[in-house]
C-alpha cells in the first residue's frame, strides 16, 4: 500500500497512550498493511501505529525468517523471567541501549479480522511484543535504561553499493 514516515523523538505522539481500536475497520487493515510496507522498508523487527504518526493500539511484528504478525489493543498478560538485551528503535535511529526485558511474555489482542489471540513469545518475539506495546502506552526502551552509560550512539552500516 504505502510505505510511512516515521515518527522521531522528539515528536509528541511518541509519548501519548496511544487510543483503544473499537471497530476494525477496512480503514486499520489498510493501516496494518501500511504499517507491515513501512516496517519491511525500514528493515525493522517491529512498529506501533504511533511511529508513523497515528495513536491507534495497533502493532506489527516481523521476525526473521517468519510472516508478519498484527495485533490490535494488545496487551501483555504475564511476563516470566529476565535478561539484559541490547535494544534500537526506529524512532530513535543511531542509538541503541542496555536494558532488562522479559524472557517470556504471553499477549493477547485482536486479529485484523477482529478474532481475539494469545500469544506466548520468547527471546526476540517477547522483546519484540514488550517494545511495541511500551509504544502504545507512551513508553520507550530508554526509558528503561538504568544509567545513561548503557545508551549509546552506533555506527550508520553502508548499504551495499553506496560510497559511505
Amino acid at each position: 500500500m504505502a510505505i510511512r514516515e516515521i515518527k522521531v523523538l522528539p515528536d509528541e505522539i511518541l509519548r501519548q497512550k496511544a487510543k483503544r481500536v473499537s471497530i476494525i475497520s477496512p480503514s486499520i487493515n489498510r493501516l496494518i498493511k501500511d504499517m507491515t510496507d513501512t516496517l519491511k522498508a525500514y528493515k525493522g523487527v517491529g512498529l506501533a501505529a504511533p511511529q508513523i504518526g497515528v495513536s491507534l493500539r495497533v502493532i506489527v511484528i516481523q521476525l526473521p525468517e517468519e510472516e508478519p504478525l498484527a495485533l490490535i489493543n494488545p496487551q501483555i498478560i504475564k511476563r516470566t523471567g529476565s535478561r539484559e538485551v541490547i535494544e534500537g528503535c526506529l524512532s530513535i535511529p543511531g542509538y541503541e541501549g542496555k536494558i532488562k526485558r522479559s524472557i517470556k511474555v504471553s499477549a493477547r489482542g485482536l486479529d485484523p479480522k477482529g478474532k481475539e489471540v494469545r500469544i506466548k513469545g520468547e527471546e526476540l518475539l517477547a522483546q519484540a511484543l514488550e517494545h511495541e506495546i511500551d509504544h502504545l502506552n507512551g513508553i520507550l526502551y530508554i526509558d528503561h535504561l538504568a544509567s545513561e552509560h548503557d545508551f549509546f550512539k552506533i555506527e550508520p552500516v553502508a548499504q551495499e553499493g553506496s560510497l559511505e
